[in-house]
């Protein structure tokens, strides 16, 4: 049932789950340059994509406007939470005294946890009917495996997780869920692969970096009959499915009669990001709202920030078409910070081009403010959040504080993509004194 209470929580009905996908590719002001095969730098075909199914391929390259989401999918987001809630941050607006209204999307009921399943289950639904039988994925922190693992029980698929080996390490936990839903779990680099048999050799405590796990897993679908490749962020099928989320917010804001004054979202690939703020800014492009949309990032991982927008690999040993993106190079391994979503070296493509365009604006942070940040939110608000949502909220809390100085009524909403039960070790770091202040 929709419903408004007293601007504290906005809750849809069922029957608000949207039923298309938005496509910002439609509404951008320059054509999206296309992925290139890294040999001939000729665009790159449905050929130079063969750990992906058909009908994903089809959606990575349209620039249809919205694209219908099956019902058996609409089913399964039902079942994992959708809608969900958009929710006030009172007791945070009365910690900093501001008089900014802050809003937050609750993407962390899920149950994963986070974001990922809105794409997890839309690529393990079109996989199953390719007649794929097996996925392959790599996973930062583990959420984004722990969504697919969820999607391919769904659907009855196999599934082969390479995990970031330092999150394996700080994250048992998120791997006690993936194998709990059924897949088989690897710290990358691994023995699996050849890749990582020779990463392993040159550097025995390599920490790993979602660029390697990428390869890994684009190697074992390859290798592996009936076994495709599954992305989590990056790619603009990607972006298009995570829009279920930005269109209930535009809703749920004209339910309150407001509009945002800013969107703010962290960034690793971008996929929550993009997702959450997709909807709004085509208004944006359209001329019908003025919204102002941050994307935070790590400094220890500055693509946007520091980044060069170029042609690069998507993964580590470069087996993918090049894509134009902010990017820190295909062979950057990043520090070890607790937030492993966001430890990537590139953007995605469709965000690249919005921040090269002035249409968003990239922010970057170290770790221990952002888990300040997050825990001021935790006692505020009751909810503990996951290490990259604590950048968003990071910058919520720094354009509150911006706002009071300003005696202005701001409209401020984050993406809550996220829970951090299962990082504790990060708060545990931070709480304990020993989290390093420069990464």
């Amino acid at each position: 049932m929709t419903s408004v209470n007293n601007d504290f929580r906005v809750q849809l009905g069922i029957e608000d789950i949207p039923r298309k996908w938005y496509n910002i590719a439609h509404d951008l002001p320059e054509p999206l340059p296309p992925p290139l095969n890294a040999q001939t730098n000729e665009p790159a075909t449905p050929k130079d994509l063969p750990f992906f199914p058909m009908s994903l391929i089809l959606q990575e390259v349209s620039t249809e406007k919205y694209i219908d989401i099956p019902e058996e999918v609409r089913d399964a987001l039902m079942l994992i939470g959708r809608p969900s809630p958009l929710q006030r941050a009172r007791r945070l607006e009365a910690a900093l005294k501001t008089p900014a209204k802050i809003f937050f999307k609750r993407e962390d009921l899920s149950p994963v946890g986070s974001h990922k399943p809105n794409t997890a289950i839309a690529q393990a639904y079109f996989n199953m009917k390719d007649g794929t039988e097996n996925l392959a994925t790599e996973t930062g922190a583990g959420q984004w495996g722990s969504a697919l693992a969820l999607a391919c029980s769904i659907f009855d698929l196999g599934c082969t997780v390479f995990m970031v080996r330092v999150s394996y390490d700080q994250k048992p936990y998120r791997r006690y869920v993936m194998e709990t839903y059924g897949a088989r779990v690897f710290p990358s680099p691994s023995s699996e692969t050849e890749f990582g048999r020779k990463l392993l050799k040159e550097r025995p405590d390599h920490p790993g970096s979602l660029g390697v796990a990428i390869s890994e897993a684009i190697m074992t679908s390859l290798a592996n009959e009936n076994t495709k490749y599954s992305l989590g962020s990056v790619a603009n099928h990607v972006m298009l499915h995570q829009t279920v989320v930005g269109q209930e917010v535009v809703k749920q804001m004209e339910m309150l009669d407001l509009t945002p004054d800013y969107m703010i979202g962290c960034v690793g690939g971008g996929s929550n990001f993009a997702g959450f703020s997709f909807p709004m800014i085509g208004m944006k492009l359209k001329g019908k709202v003025d919204t102002e949309f941050i994307a935070v990032e790590p400094k220890s991982v500055p693509s946007l920030t520091g980044g060069k927008y170029e042609y690069d690999f998507g993964d580590t040993a470069g087996m993918t078409p090049l894509f134009k993106m902010y990017t820190l190079g295909h062979d950057f391994i990043p520090s070890p910070i607790h937030a492993g979503g966001l430890r990537y070296h590139g953007m995605a493509p469709t965000v690249s081009l919005l921040a090269k365009i002035g249409a968003i604006k990239p922010v970057a942070y170290n770790q221990k403010d952002t888990f300040s940040a997050g825990v001021m939110f935790a006692k505020a608000e009751g909810i503990i959040p996951a290490p990259e949502t604590n950048h968003a909220i990071k910058a919520a809390i720094d354009l509150a504080l911006e706002a009071k100085k300003n005696k202005e009524e701001k409209v401020i909403v984050f993406n809550l993509s996220g829970h951090g039960l299962l990082d504790m070790s990060g708060y545990a770091s931070y709480l304990s004194g020993k989290m390093n202040s420069s990464s």
